[in-house]
């Protein structure tokens, strides 16, 4: 009887010790995933730390801080490139916008009178091409502002509605130039948010001008009062593949009006930045950017 009320109590110790043992380490394992969780969040360069005794913790603590160090290296080394990538093309865009200005200025100056009609066919020509080269200049020097975009952006209460319309508006020249009448449909109701008004220029800016790229003479925007925003066109020259690379940089549909892939990739950057959603769609040879806040 002894033995087996002995045996009992040691049965009960160990057992005792096991529970308390998984609760320091349950807790432990809690604390860790804590720690972890705010040392990604925030810009620190602490490590994990942890108060148990226990080697395979210790172990597992170990592994993870040295996993945090390695991702700081890498982070550290994005950051570094994406400062020189970013000083390379804002001194590229600046290099290229000097001769553009002269060889525009220098065709200004050129009398048509006495040019043969094929002259003049070339220096058209000329001028749409330099045209073309000034407008991609212009979007590389945006986009490398866009690499910013984790820089603090002061945000306002704005109408969407108003900056829709003064944006459509300041397109009139080129839209008339291109022979399209957009349809304008933006709901009544004042539809306010918490956004960068600058910003948001610039996405629709790059919006409707892709819109004009692609377009074949038409071009419909609707805003509704949910915030969203639909800009359609009719085109032909899409496909599944360049659907799905619409907003990566650089992608060009061959055959477009123009010949640069920035300006999708940019809004999509800014429309993340202002915790929206956009998304392209191609169907019955109709594409549609729409955008949401």
């Amino acid at each position: 009887m002894t033995i087996w009320f002995y045996l009992f109590l040691i049965t009960l110790g160990l057992s005792m010790f096991l529970f308390f043992k998984v609760v320091l380490i349950k807790n432990e394992v809690k604390n860790i995933g804590k720690s972890l969780s705010i040392i990604l969040k925030s810009d620190t360069n602490n490590l994990i730390t942890i108060s148990s005794n226990d080697k395979e913790l210790k172990r597992l603590v170990n592994l993870l801080n040295n996993s945090l160090k390695e991702l700081r290296k890498l982070e550290l080394e994005y950051k570094n490139g994406s400062g020189e990538l970013k000083s390379s093309i804002t001194n590229i865009s600046h290099d290229l916008r000097t001769p553009l200005t002269v060889i525009r200025g220098y065709l200004d100056l050129i009398d048509n009178d006495g040019l043969s009609e094929r002259q003049i066919k070339y220096l058209k020509i000329i001028n749409i091409k330099v045209k073309d080269l000034t407008t991609l200049t212009e979007q590389l020097f945006d986009f490398s502002k866009s690499i910013d975009v984790q820089n603090e952006l002061k945000k306002d209460k704005i109408c969407i509605n108003n900056i829709l319309e003064n944006t459509i508006v300041s397109f009139y020249s080129l839209l008339k130039e291109y022979n399209i009448t957009p349809k304008v449909e933006i709901c009544n109701e004042k539809v306010i948010r918490l956004l960068n008004e600058n910003m948001l220029k610039r996405i629709f800016e790059n919006i409707i001008s892709n819109a004009i790229k692609y377009s074949e003479k038409d071009i419909s925007v609707k805003m509704y009062k949910n915030g969203t925003i639909e800009f359609s066109n009719k085109t032909n020259k899409l496909d599944q593949v360049s659907l799905e690379k619409m907003f990566n940089r650089y992608y060009t549909v061959r055959n477009a009006k123009k010949s640069n892939g920035i300006g999708l990739s940019i809004a999509k950057q800014l429309v993340d930045l202002c915790e929206g959603s956009i998304e392209a769609k191609y169907k019955n040879s109709i594409l549609t950017i729409k955008v949401k806040f």
